[in-house]
């Protein structure tokens, strides 16, 4: 298979991330919306964030069940493609409830919505993340990961400034309240589009297998140490890793949901102007990603060096020019190019090892939450921001770091790690229970534990794959960074 072949079956493939992206970022526009239409708390309205996240885990587990009941992975029997596919019809019809649940003005039914459309896109998950690692190099495979999230934090960098705009208009029109009804619209044209791509996809050239025992022995520096064990539970780096993902999303999804009202609550900001920094918030993850992504081109030291440097002020770039579009004031926001360059420094110290990336860009999101914890004002609020240019890059170094080495496991250990998105419903209501008792300026110290169990999960994987004979730092080294 060429290069190129290569490239425009992975460009179909990341199309999905967009969508995974675009209603992620989307929730934190309703939070703040169904929590003034229905009287809600700051731990009640986090429901939206535990419907549509929970689902990842009901996913999962059905996938486990259903793959142990057939005696075989769902998968390996399906393919990948048509897991993808059948994924993206579920979440269609999820989108179908938003109708009804808007005329009926039913909380329930949005919610069951949200878990429809989530539990679409556990199975989409599952077989997008190992298949976009193991589509070409595997010394590349995290950074490829990486330019699929980047494609990902696309959706969600206009995903709420879209929804925002449906719900309430433009910015001139002054609207500041939003009916229930008005939420409708959006979801059904997004299941539309679900349907179309799943079509599209369908028919595309996107592979429907894969050989994963080939896939570990080309990962270990010696393919006779490789651990051939009967369950992925025995892989000690992929257990830990569960609880890195669950962490992980949890503090990305819980920073980003209670972002809105920390700015309503301190900064005086009102719900229908919160978009733009949502929106930064959900760009800084893609500008971190666009920044690893530069690893994955098969092209000179050099020029990746270069593309680390220009990337992140692109997609900085894009951020500004679709926000000035709505009519957004966008100066407020220059000075953000400082924190950025922060954040390209971490990624150049580290070279391309996940473990390495993960460990730096833990510690930054640790000062990150507590220079806004400690500090007031937009400077607190671009504190908070800026934790998403740290959450960046984290899912596909965990992932990378969780799956290497279990060969005919993958699938089953891809599941495993999409059952712990339910992180990212379980800590935003942890975040929102110390929000309503300590204050929502101090709940952020629940990110704090979340990113120090980071750092600490990169140091010890890389010492049990090193004890497996997998050389992060020789991967690194042939991917060319």
């Amino acid at each position: 298979m060429t290069q190129k072949t290569r490239w425009s079956q992975f460009g179909v493939l990341i199309t999905v991330f967009f969508f995974w992206g675009f209603v992620a970022a989307s929730n934190d526009i309703l939070i703040p919306v169904f929590q003034k239409a229905f009287d809600l708390s700051h731990a009640q309205s986090q429901l939206v964030s535990f419907a549509f996240y929970i689902a990842y885990t009901v996913g999962s587990l059905a996938y486990f069940g259903i793959s142990r009941l057939a005696g075989q992975d769902l998968l390996n029997r399906i393919g990948y493609r048509n897991g993808i596919c059948l994924g993206l019809l579920v979440s269609a019809l999820g989108t179908l409830l938003f109708y009804p649940a808007a005329n009926s003005g039913s909380f329930v039914l949005m919610l069951s919505g949200l878990f429809i459309v989530g539990l679409g896109f556990s199975l989409q998950q599952i077989a997008a993340n190992p298949l976009a690692i193991v589509m070409g190099n595997p010394a590349t495979g995290a950074q490829r990961l990486t330019l699929a999230g980047g494609v990902n934090n696309f959706g969600t960098t206009i995903g709420p400034l879209l929804v925002s705009v449906a719900i309430f208009g433009s910015v001139a029109s002054g609207n500041t309240e939003a009916s229930i009804e008005s939420v409708k619209m959006p979801y059904l044209v997004l299941g539309a589009a679900f349907v179309l791509v799943a079509l599209f996809l369908r028919f595309s050239s996107v592979p429907n297998h894969i050989d994963l025992e080939g896939v570990a022995r080309s990962e270990a520096q010696d393919a006779g140490r490789l651990s051939h064990k009967a369950s992925a539970f025995a892989y000690p780096q992929l257990l830990l890793g569960m609880v890195a993902i669950f962490l992980y999303v949890g503090v990305e999804v819980s920073t980003g949901a209670h972002l809105p009202a920390y700015m309503r609550e301190h900064l005086g900001v009102d719900t229908s102007a919160v978009a733009p920094y949502v929106s930064l918030y959900w760009a800084s993850l893609m500008i971190g990603r666009w920044t690893g992504a530069a690893g994955a081109f098969e092209i000179g030291a050099g020029a990746r060096r270069m593309l680390t440097l220009v990337l992140p002020f692109v997609a900085f770039g894009v951020f500004l020019a679709v926000n000035a579009a709505l009519r957004h004031e966008v100066a407020q926001f220059y000075g953000y190019a400082g924190v950025i360059v922060v954040m390209i420094a971490a990624t150049l110290l580290s070279r391309g090892n996940p473990a390495r990336m993960l460990l730096y860009f833990a510690l930054c999101g640790i000062a990150a939450l507590l220079v806004g914890m400690f500090s007031d004002g937009k400077t607190s609020a671009i504190a908070f921001i800026s934790s998403g240019l740290f959450c960046s890059t984290m899912w596909p170094c965990v992932f990378a770091l969780a799956i290497a080495g279990l060969g005919r496991h993958t699938n089953q250990g891809s599941s495993l790690l999409v059952m712990m998105i339910m992180g990212g419903a379980l800590v935003p209501l942890l975040q929102g229970v110390l929000a309503d008792t300590a204050g929502i300026h101090m709940s952020f110290w629940v990110g704090v534990a979340c990113f120090a169990y980071l750092a600490f999960y990169a140091l010890r994987s890389a010492a049990l794959l090193r004890r497996q004979g997998i050389d992060l730092d020789r991967l690194a080294a042939e991917g060319g960074h």
